[in-house]
């Protein structure tokens, strides 16, 4: 199972795990389209992708800008949904409900309307992968955000994998990963997040984008797979 001569869409897939995401399936001969909130984004990933890799601006929370790529870009055979700002982690009793909201449109709605829109152009054998987290499994306090997002997007995984079939639907659940999600912590207090999962975690070390990457890549490949949700996480929810 390959995805050599394939066209794979990555909404998200200008940085972190989107971009490692675009850069396997590129290496494995797929024709990769990216896309980003951000031309300056979109110009960097291109310079980091083969020739011939597609680059569009996108904003997911704009549902008319989300109709739109998927009416020009055609049809392809896999779409991965990366696409999210900083993480949100915040106190209930201080939390901003209106940046809350914000949030989940990126990562659920810009999700589902990402789906809504591209699941017509897929092709016969393609498929969805969406990307949730570990804090729906081990949440923590300051996730409730974060925390809900992860559920739903598990359940909405399951419901799309019986609503689309037989188009394939999965969802990629990542641990603490070295990418910009982490970006508006302190820089000491990153660092002390990725030096505490290199003490507590079972392999030692925080994970790098190129890890998860793999997952995507396998349930793009793997004809059996739907409705499920693979953790990628060093072991998080084990200890």
């Amino acid at each position: 199972m390959s995805l050599r001569g394939e066209r794979v869409v990555v909404i998200g897939g200008t940085a972190g795990i989107g971009l490692a995401v675009a850069q396997a399936a590129a290496r494995e001969g797929a024709d990769v389209v990216v896309a980003s909130r951000r031309q300056a984004a979109v110009d960097s990933a291109l310079r980091r992708l083969p020739g011939g890799a597609e680059g569009h601006v996108l904003d997911v929370t704009d549902e008319n800008e989300v109709r739109g790529f998927f009416a020009r870009i055609g049809d392809f055979d896999h779409l991965v949904f990366t696409a999210g700002e900083s993480l949100l982690l915040e106190e209930l009793a201080s939390a901003d409900i209106d940046r809350a909201r914000r949030f989940l449109d990126t990562r659920f709605w810009g999700a589902y309307a990402a789906v809504k829109y591209g699941a017509p152009s897929i092709r016969k054998g393609g498929s969805v992968v969406l990307t949730t987290g570990t804090a729906g499994r081990r949440p923590m306090p300051g996730t409730t955000v974060a925390a809900g997002l992860c559920g739903a997007m598990e359940s909405l995984t399951r419901a799309l994998a019986l609503e689309l079939a037989p188009i394939r639907v999965n969802v990629v659940s990542p641990g603490v990963v070295r990418t910009g999600l982490w970006r508006e912590l302190p820089e000491a207090d990153r660092e002390g997040l990725f030096a505490s999962a290199a003490q507590s975690l079972p392999v030692g070390r925080a994970g790098e984008p190129e890890d998860v990457a793999e997952a995507y890549l396998y349930l793009m490949r793997g004809r059996f797979s739907t409705g499920s949700t693979v953790v990628v996480d060093g072991g998080t929810v084990l200890v």
